[in-house]
């Protein structure tokens, strides 16, 4: 039975809004003045998951582990190496992103929208709030007072006064310019966000803010966000679902509510005994991994977290486990988590 077979349709196929079916992209690693191609990096190695409409699906891991890199290949800002990418639509229906002409592509990226990590080097420094929230409906079409009129309404949205908007990027907080790039990605009303850190280079109270703001937007417009972070409090506090990624590999994925409180995987339970507690009378003993990551470029045989693994046994050096529904909709990468599940290894436990 194949890897993506078990990940199965639910009952509410129809609220499924993004399917993602053995979703690879390796860059080439080329090498001499021919330029030959000597190798390639795995950033994303066969991932699957489903994102249902109007929810919050995380997407955590370590860095470099392929997080952002499956997210741009959703919105097919990078070009995937092979697999499907399904998006239903009520005007389009539902259609492999990974096969769309040119053409196709525009009215899709109607649809869809991404926020970036940096709010710094994400705007132009020499464009005005007008220039930059604008920019999408100025590519659709959209100008003059209509378009000046969208702005202001978006800004307003995001809690930024209309007035704003003939200000440059300088004039603006850290928060604020996130804040902008939030308008931006809004601007032609998307069914779907790719959220790529958006709070991770912000201050922590101003985080709370923006994840409220994010909370907020979903509610009044019926987003749905792919929550791409490496903050578990914040995946915790904001996603619906949360999948874990390691080496370009999904591990885990899960209810947040069942994958917090009862990690399945080794490596899921090593980032979880990561987390700092918030009350100091509490305390766990911390799992502290041994070795380094697997290098993408040229990972190890079988599961690729086998070498770091507390609980590894010959069988994992020997052959890759395949992502199999452990419990409802609770999906682990693991030969042994019936057996590590009995023990109790929780991070929480």
């Amino acid at each position: 039975m194949s890897e993506t077979s078990n990940v199965k349709r639910d009952a509410s196929a129809d609220a499924i809004l993004l399917r993602v079916s053995k979703l690879k992209k390796h860059f080439p690693i080329q090498k001499g003045f021919l330029r030959r191609t000597a190798g390639v990096v795995r950033a994303v190695d066969g991932v699957d998951f489903y994102i249902k409409a109007g929810e919050t699906f995380g997407l955590v891991g370590e860095s470099g582990c392929g997080k952002t890199t499956t997210g741009r290949c959703v919105l097919r800002a990078v070009e995937p190496t092979v697999g499907k990418v399904l998006f239903r639509d009520e005007q389009m229906g539902e259609v492999d992103v990974t096969g769309l002409s040119e053409a196709q592509l525009r009215t899709f990226r109607r649809h869809t929208a991404m926020i970036f990590q940096d709010p710094y080097s994400s705007l132009n420094p020499r464009m005005t709030l007008l220039d930059i929230v604008g920019e999408p409906l100025l590519n659709n079409g959209v100008h003059g007072a209509e378009r000046r009129e969208r702005v202001e309404q978006l800004l307003q949205m995001v809690g930024l006064r209309p007035e704003y908007i003939v200000r440059y990027p300088h004039a603006f907080s850290g928060g604020q310019r996130q804040r902008i790039g939030i308008a931006r990605a809004l601007a032609l009303n998307p069914q779907f966000v790719v959220c790529d850190e958006p709070v991770s280079a912000l201050d922590v109270s101003i985080q709370a803010q923006t994840l409220n703001l994010l909370q907020d937007l979903q509610d009044e417009l019926g987003l749905t966000y792919l929550f791409v972070a490496h903050q578990l409090n914040v995946v915790e506090h904001i996603c619906d679902r949360v999948a874990v990624m390691y080496v370009g590999k999904l591990v885990e994925m899960a209810d947040t509510e069942a994958l917090f409180q009862t990690p399945l995987h080794p490596y899921t339970e090593a980032l979880m005994g990561a987390v700092p507690r918030p009350d100091p009378r509490l305390r766990r003993e911390r799992q502290v991994l041994e070795g380094e990551v697997a290098n993408p470029a040229n990972p190890p045989p079988g599961c690729y977290f086998h070498p770091r693994c507390p609980y590894a046994i010959p069988r994992c050096a020997a052959k890759e486990p395949a992502l199999r529904e452990l419990r409802s909709e609770h999906y682990v990468k693991c030969h042994r988590a019936e057996e590590l599940t009995l023990r109790g290894i929780s991070a929480y436990a």
